[in-house]
Order: C-alpha cells, then structure tokens, then sequence
C-alpha cells in the first residue's frame, strides 16, 4: 500500500499561499520581474515579465516542489510523480534537499533535455505511456507497489499554493497591473494567481492561455464541466489531456478569461521574448506573451508569466530558423 499523508493538505486558500511564501524564501530569492522597451512598443503596451526561466530548475514548478515537501509528513520517505518535465524537476529538486527517494514517470514525448535534467537531480525516472494521463496511472500503480506517497501534479493544494506565490511576488511588486496573463497546463499557476489577485490586487484581471492542440483545460472552463481533449501540442509544458478537478473548481469561480493560441502562435512568441526582451523560453513560457497578443482588449499595462526557459533541441532550432 502507499503511504498516504498523516495530515492532509489543507482547502486552497490565502492563509496557504503565505505558508507557501515563507518555505520557499528559505531556499528561493523572488524572481526578477522586468519591462522591455522594445517589447512595449510592440504590443502598444506596458508589460512586465515575470522571470520563472531563471529559476534552478528553468521553471516556476519548483515552487511547488518545495511548499509541497515543506509540509510532507516526516514518515515519508519517497515520492512518486508524474510529469513532462518541470514538475518531474520541480519534485526531484525537493526530494534532493530534502534528503527523499523520488521517482518520476514521464511520458514517451517527454524532451530528452527534461528527463536528463531530472534524473541529475537525482530521481528515477520511469519513461511509461504515450501522453500524462497514462502516466499519471502508471506513478499511481508504483507509489502503491513502492510504499511510496503519490504527488498529484494537478490536486495538492500545497502545490498550488507553491505555485501561487509567483503571483504574489508579482502583484506586491506591480499592484497596478491591470492585467496578468498565465500558461495553462494542469491549471495551478492561473489558479494561484487567481487567489493572490482576489486577496491583493482585485483590480487586475487574470487571463489564462493554453495551446488549441491541447484545450482540455479551457474547455473544462467554458463547459463548466470536466472535459478530456486530444492532446498534440509541441509544448511538453502545456501537454495536459485532461482537466483538472481542484484547479478546475478555483478557475470556474474566479478566472477572467481564457485563451486559446495555436503552436505556432506559441513559436513565434518565443521568437519575440528572444529578439524583443533578451529571453529564451520553452513554449509554455511562451504562452503568456501569445496569449496577450492575441487579446484583442489589451491592457495599458500587464505582465506575462514567463513559466519556463527548457527549450528543447526543436524550439532552439526554430529560433535559429533551422
């Protein structure tokens, strides 16, 4: 049998974000957050740039990591995950300072850059099915064979709160923001950014962005129902086939909007951080900056989460029109 949490994680709420803040200022400085002129004048706007691709990881993920493991029942001594690559990183990065046994099961389509840098962090990776959610079963089945404590990518609310406290730092720096723009895989960056903006800033709109060839979550959102989608998205951050059920019920109560952009939308973007804001980001860290520019209602002054920066060998070569 696995072994289940002694002290189950608590609701989504406010008081658990600013746990979350205070575990990760332990290990974590605040990410940096900047505006490029040369962007503005692009977009006709002022935006902000929440650097998650400067973290030890390449992406916000690892914030969850460590509010996760923060308030882990000490019994526990191996974790077991699924994930395309930032989350596998963010809970091998956590188990490792924590001294805890981690093993990750990604997904065939996994990048190869995403499983050799989680396997450096000292985790066992296991490669098993096609798309998450056959390997989220498959992590499912090891925890419960191993005596190991399954990490639900999208449905622990300390990972969610982890998540959230990019939000945080953003709003507490920018409380004018008119408008904040997050990607969308499983849901927790939105969610969290959602709960930060209604106890700081209730001002500011979030808008959450997934990718059209993979709109499980966006769907779930618009039906106000749980939807499943094909999932063929080359964006291994945003490659989620299912909605979510804890991030689904924080985003239908609180989410502003929700946007769809195609792959290549997602490609070009990453073009524009490079030339325009001196940025490399993966396509999930990309998608904020399409999201926004595919607003037709663009604010006068936003931010964009730049999620993460582990491009893989396709998106370099993309941008060096190879």
């Amino acid at each position: 049998m696995s072994t289940p949490p002694s002290d189950p994680a608590p609701a989504v709420s406010w008081d658990g974000v600013l746990a979350a803040a205070d575990a990760i200022a332990a290990s974590l400085p605040p990410t940096p957050a900047w505006t490029y002129p040369l962007l503005d004048e692009l977009v006709g706007a002022t935006v902000v740039l929440k650097h998650e691709n400067t973290q030890p990881t390449g992406a916000f993920k690892v914030r969850g990591g460590l509010a996760f493991v923060a308030r882990l029942d000490p019994a526990v001594r191996h974790l077991v995950t699924a994930s395309t690559g930032n989350h596998a990183q963010s809970v091998a990065y956590a188990a490792r300072s924590a001294g805890l046994r981690a093993t990750v099961v990604m997904p065939t389509t996994a990048p190869a850059n995403k499983i050799a840098a989680t396997r450096a962090l000292g985790a066992e990776v296991v490669v098993a099915g096609p798309t998450m959610t056959e390997a989220v079963e498959h992590a499912r089945v090891l925890a419960a064979d191993g005596a190991g404590r399954f990490v639900d990518p999208g449905g622990e609310p300390d990972i969610l709160h982890g998540h959230a406290t990019v939000s945080l730092e953003l709003l507490r720096a920018h409380p004018d923001l008119e408008a904040l723009y997050v990607p969308v895989g499983s849901g927790t960056g939105a969610a969290g950014a959602c709960v930060v903006r209604d106890a700081i800033a209730p001002g500011c709109r979030v808008i959450a962005v997934q990718s059209a060839q993979a709109p499980a979550v966006h769907d779930a959102w618009r039906a106000r129902e749980p939807r499943s989608a094909a999932c063929t998205t080359r964006a291994s951050g945003l490659a989620t086939a299912a909605s979510f059920a804890m991030t689904q019920a924080v985003l239908l109560d609180r989410l502003d909007e929700f946007l769809l952009v195609d792959d290549d939308d997602l490609d070009e973007a990453r073009r524009i951080l490079v030339t325009h804001a001196h940025t490399l980001a993966e396509g999930a860290g990309a998608a904020a900056l399409a999201g926004l520019l595919a607003d037709p209602h663009r604010p006068a002054k936003c931010a964009i989460v730049i999620s993460g920066g582990n491009a893989d060998e396709r998106e370099i070569a993309t941008l060096a029109g190879i």
